[in-house]
């Protein structure tokens, strides 16, 4: 993400706000986003006292304009966040701000904003595939929770997609995500994406493939399950990241067939970035080629990991950009 020349422009707020940690900057337009700070979302009560606390910390500038992308759908102005316990009005909290315009959007859409602005040393290819100019692109990314968006190509420019495709239904594809589907049906009723595909969800792997083994689970995290897979210290780490990786891939892969995102497939989020080389040798690509009749389609289309430290920052400025220069 650039750093560009306020030129004097009054600054706007921007934010990134997901299950476990809120992002927050000052921004004049979608190359100028400064004053970073990231903070975890259950140290405070609500989303006004971390908004206030930021403004507090950088000498509480005036601001009007923000822009806040956030880990839940926006269908009104009442939000309740679906991984965490904040609860909110918009108006009161733009009111309560001092802002004269709050505008929410989804924090993936926010992701998908950012994609035209992403410089490429950010972006790095996993397989093969050329982009198709004039297509949709897809984002997906696993993190407290999955988050999927896309952007359409139109005649007047990029329009991104406000979706929860995250919820979509699991389907397993082999014995192991069979085993795993009922595992979580009997725990959860429902099985969507999500619970497989997050956080929690690379736990519940974990956990599961400890069970079908007959020995005790640890008290792991996802982050300690990914370094003993990545170190090969852990047999069921190891499996368990493969099969995450995997049914990522199927995600991702079917996200693509229902855009007909030729253009290219992005993923975010706060886990796969992290597991750096790692990543490009896993399942992920060989199972998001694995579609039948359809794999040479999917194999012509190439898959970024986005590696810019805060991207949705930069889309939540270009969504005021866009709103503020109507």
């Amino acid at each position: 993400m650039s750093i560009g020349t306020p030129e004097n422009k009054p600054p706007r707020l921007v934010s990134d706000i997901g299950g476990t940690h809120a992002r927050f900057a000052l921004s004049t337009s979608v190359d100028d986003i400064r004053e970073v700070s990231v903070v975890k979302v259950a140290d405070y009560s609500s989303i006004e006292d971390a908004i206030k606390d930021y403004l507090r910390r950088i000498g509480n500038p005036v601001i009007e304009h923000a822009a806040i992308g956030i880990a839940n759908p926006i269908v009104g102005d009442h939000v309740k966040m679906t991984n965490f316990q904040w609860e909110f009005s918009i108006d009161a909290t733009r009111v309560a701000c001092g802002f004269q315009t709050l505008h929410f959007i989804n924090d993936f859409t926010a992701l998908a904003l950012a994609l035209p602005h992403l410089p490429q040393h950010e972006l790095r290819a996993v397989g093969n595939g050329q982009a198709v100019a004039g297509t949709p692109l897809g984002v997906v990314g696993p993190g407290t929770g999955l988050g999927v968006s896309a952007l359409i190509p139109t005649s007047q420019g990029w329009i991104p997609l406000a979706a929860e495709g995250g919820h979509v239904s699991f389907a397993p594809t082999d014995d192991l995500e069979l085993a795993l589907w009922h595992e979580a049906r009997a725990e959860f009723g429902h099985v969507s994406m999500e619970r497989l595909v997050s956080g929690s969800g690379l736990q519940f792997i974990y956990h599961t493939l400890c069970q079908r083994a007959g020995i005790q689970a640890h008290d792991y995290s996802a982050p300690d399950i990914s370094r003993r897979a990545i170190a090969n210290t852990c047999e069921h780490c190891r499996e368990a990241l493969d099969a995450f990786c995997a049914i990522l891939g199927t995600a991702a892969s079917n996200l693509a067939l229902m855009l007909g995102a030729r253009g290219g497939i992005y993923i975010g989020g706060g886990i796969v970035p992290r597991l750096g080389d790692y990543f490009f040798d896993s399942p992920f690509r060989g199972r998001f080629n694995d579609k039948g009749r359809f794999s040479d389609y999917l194999a012509a289309i190439p898959v970024f990991v986005i590696s810019s430290e805060n991207p949705a920052l930069a889309g939540a400025a270009a969504y005021l950009d866009s709103c503020i220069n109507e």
